[in-house]
């Protein structure tokens, strides 16, 4: 079976939590999807690494792997770190022209609403994440 292109992994995941209907359960689930995400180890947590302009601590590590993206992140806020490992979820394991141009507003489709510091922390984080991915493109 052809692995899912980037476009496919976000509509699954978005359709898959879309299957809980009331938005705080929905939250909930997120939150305990992110539990099970390893942290991104200490000596990673630094300046190079930290999303800039989030206004609680987000860092962001990316690799290739097999020639695709591959992240890890850790936030001091575990609510935001659950929203970030979300809007990082679909481009995990995507090639790095994919993520490069990558502009899916998962948060705004599962209907989570952000203040606008919030919304901005993570609308750099995916900034971040497609420069990263850029980064990679040959």
């Amino acid at each position: 079976m052809a692995a899912l292109t980037l476009p496919e992994k976000h509509r699954a995941l978005v359709s898959r939590l879309l299957l809980i209907e009331d938005p705080q359960e929905r939250l909930a689930a997120i939150l305990q999807r992110s539990s099970k995400i390893p942290p991104l180890p200490a000596e990673h947590r630094t300046e190079f690494h930290r999303v800039e302009g989030c206004v609680s601590g987000v860092w962001l590590r990316a690799f290739l792997a097999d020639g695709l993206c591959s992240f890890e992140l850790h936030a001091e806020s575990q609510l935001v770190r659950a929203l970030a490992a979300l809007v990082c979820e679909p481009c995990q394991l995507s090639s790095p022209s994919e993520v490069a141009v990558y502009s899916g507003d998962i948060l705004g489709e599962l209907q989570i609403v952000l203040t606008p510091t919030r919304a901005e922390g993570l609308g750099r984080l995916l900034a971040q994440i497609r420069a990263l991915a850029a980064g990679y493109v040959a």
